[in-house]
Formats: structure tokens, sequence, C-alpha cells
């Protein structure tokens, strides 16, 4: 309806309320025909490339969601390894971090 409008230079509530006729042989038109007013041809391009993007999103969303699984399995086993280190240190409670070895600067 508001392709006519459009089309016709109408706002579309008058379409709508005060030439019902028209609004009438719009959609009669639009039956027969079985085809799209040209206000709407670019959104079919813009509605099929949303579904694409739409898409692509779910695909990346369900992979971030398979790795946030992942690194959360990550972080469970280096919390028990943790805890076997600090019972393993004994009644002290010492755990010796290993010496960090200097690079070389970069250039």
């Amino acid at each position: 309806m508001s392709a006519l409008a459009e089309e016709a230079g109408l706002k579309r509530n008058k379409l709508t309320h005060k030439h019902t006729g028209l609004k009438d042989l719009f959609y009669a038109l639009v039956r027969v025909q079985d085809s799209r007013p040209k206000a709407f041809d670019g959104l079919k391009w813009q509605n099929d490339e949303l579904k694409r993007k739409l898409s692509d999103l779910r695909g990346e969303h369900n992979q971030l969601r398979t790795d946030v699984k992942q690194m959360a399995r990550v972080v469970h086993v280096l919390e028990a390894e943790n805890q076997q280190l600090r019972q393993s240190a004994g009644k002290r409670g010492v755990v010796r971090a290993f010496p960090v070895q200097q690079r070389p600067p970069a250039r």
C-alpha cells in the first residue's frame, strides 16, 4: 500500500481511508499480475542480503558457543592441575615458578 501511495504522490492514510477504491483496484491488479511494485525491487535484494548476513552470523555464533565450551573445559582442567600442584607442594604450600627466559629484543 505504501508503494502505491508513493507512486500516486499521496499519503498512505489518504489511500486507505479516502480512496478505498484505488486500494482495492491496486490489490486486485497485484493478485492478477502476481508481481511486486517497482518500489519493492530494491527491497528484495536487500532482504536477500540481510538473510545471508543473518545466516553467516548464526554460523559464527554457533562457532563461538563451541569455542566458549571448549575454553571452559580447558579452564576446568587447569584449575584441577593447579589444585594438584598445591597439594603436592606439601604443608608449606610453596610452589616454585620456573625461571623466565629472556628473549633477545626484536629488531
